[in-house]
C-alpha cells in the first residue's frame, strides 16, 4: 500500500481550481476526493487546508459557492469557478509550468556544462 503524501503549500488553489475547470461545481468533500483521485490516490488532502483556501479564492472572486443538497442528502456548499478563477487557473498554470522547467533544468545539469 503506497503512503499518501500531503500536498505541497502553494499547490492546493491551483489543483482546487483545476479540479472545478474539469468537473464543474463541487462541495468541499467532494473537491477533496476528487483532487486525491486526480493525483492517482498520492495525494491526501486535509479539511483543514482545503477550506481556508476555499474561503481565500471566494473573497477573490475566483469561486463563487451556493448551498445545495449532496449526494446524500445533506446540505452542502457548491463552489464552482468564476471567469476571474479560470484567468488565475490560466495565470497559476504558467507560473507553475516555468517553475518546474526551472526546477528540471537544475537536476539535468552537470558541473562540467558550468565550466
Amino acid at each position: 500500500m503506497k503512503q499518501k503524501k500531503d500536498v505541497q503549500q502553494g499547490t492546493v488553489a491551483l489543483m482546487l481550481l483545476k479540479t472545478l475547470e474539469l468537473l464543474g461545481p463541487l462541495h468541499g468533500y467532494g473537491i477533496a476526493r476528487r483532487i486525491e483521485q486526480i493525483s492517482g490516490d498520492r495525494l491526501s488532502v486535509n479539511q483543514g487546508t482545503l477550506y481556508p483556501v476555499l474561503l481565500r479564492l471566494e473573497n477573490e472572486g475566483a469561486i463563487a459557492s451556493e448551498w445545495g443538497p449532496s449526494e446524500n442528502n445533506r446540505r452542502a456548499r457548491f463552489y464552482k469557478l468564476t471567469r476571474t478563477g479560470q484567468k488565475l487557473l490560466e495565470t497559476e498554470k504558467k507560473d507553475w509550468e516555468q517553475t518546474a522547467d526551472i526546477i528540471s533544468h537544475f537536476f539535468k545539469v552537470k558541473a562540467e556544462d558550468l565550466g
